[in-house]
């Protein structure tokens, strides 16, 4: 069963086509992860699944029911964890699950069950009575989590819930999209980490300039590009790389300089290494480390879209 089937959906400001005639469907219990660099359309279609924006044109369909015909329904199974933090300070950890899952309909012992639940699914039961003020950015994060899933939404979209925090903190996040999947949500993921959709994604959808560009599992996405490899040369001085001289060489199909890395994409079966050895000899560049990759996830990003995620 799909639990999400877009379909045309398009999305313009003004003269600016944020979304671009997009279809995707998403099954129920994947965890789907959803990459774009900033302004590649992919926060504009999650606030039109949501109901925040209006689209344009074309349809969209949770649990089979049209969301603009349907809008109390949808509401009732969907769960959103936004990327800027959706809490109130001045109420206590108990009291902020408590306002936001009431807003889903939830009333009296029913909704002080799920309010308990939702914080001690994020191990948070302890600090029920204190105040986001006094909470670690990991805390935080997971607060704005449990004010997402307290009324148990079928479909939860996370966007970039492990954004400025610990390792720990993250590890402990991953761990709970994981659990909330096992416990039957089906969730959408974004995330400038591309380790991490590489962690727990079973598919992924890039999107770029509002159209999705490629879609499938890790593997499949990485197909792709087999006829890629990435060679990183550290070196002494980027700043006197010329980007433009070592993209003349034979093979190379893209450059780009990460603080003191030269990130070279090339043919698989072009042998060049020699050439761009010599480019930087010759130059009197330092080399400082070479070091040359099979594609991942953050190479297939790269070549498809010509931008680094991270960076974007």
């Amino acid at each position: 069963m799909n639990i999400l089937e877009i379909q045309d959906l398009t999305k313009k400001f003004g003269d600016f086509i944020a979304v671009d005639d997009m279809s995707l469907s998403i099954s129920e219990g994947e965890i789907f992860g959803f990459l774009g660099s900033n302004g590649a359309g992919k926060s504009t279609t999650i606030n039109m699944i949501t109901g925040l924006l209006r689209k344009n044109k074309g349809s969209i369909k949770i649990l089979g029911q049209e969301a603009s015909k349907h809008g109390e329904f949808i509401k009732k199974h969907i769960g959103l964890v936004p990327q800027e933090l959706a809490i109130y300070e001045d109420l206590s950890a108990y009291e902020n699950v408590k306002f936001f899952a009431g807003l889903y309909g939830l009333r009296g012992q029913e909704l002080e069950k799920r309010t308990v639940e939702a914080l001690e699914f994020v191990g948070l039961a302890d600090k029920r009575k204190s105040y986001p003020k006094t909470f670690s950015g990991g805390m935080k994060r997971r607060l704005n989590i449990a004010c997402a899933i307290a009324h148990q939404p079928k479909l939860i979209i996370m966007d970039e819930p492990t954004v400025g925090i610990d390792p720990q903190s993250r590890q402990y996040i991953l761990a709970s999209v994981r659990k909330l999947n096992e416990m039957g949500c089906t969730i959408i993921y974004t995330s400038h980490y591309m380790e991490e959709v590489e962690e727990i994604c079973t598919r992924i959808a890039i999107i770029d300039h509002g159209k999705i560009i490629a879609e499938g599992t890790k593997e499949q996405l990485k197909s792709l590009i087999t006829d890629s490899k990435v060679i990183f040369i550290e070196v002494k001085s980027p700043d006197t790389v010329d980007v433009q001289a070592i993209h003349g060489i034979q093979g190379v199909a893209n450059v780009k300089v990460v603080e003191n890395t030269v990130q070279i994409h090339s043919e698989l079966g072009v042998n060049n290494l020699n050439q761009i050895i010599a480019y930087f000899i010759n130059h009197h560049i330092e080399i400082r480390s070479l070091d040359e990759k099979e594609p991942n996830l953050e190479t297939v990003f790269l070549t498809l879209t010509g931008r680094n995620l991270r960076d974007s």
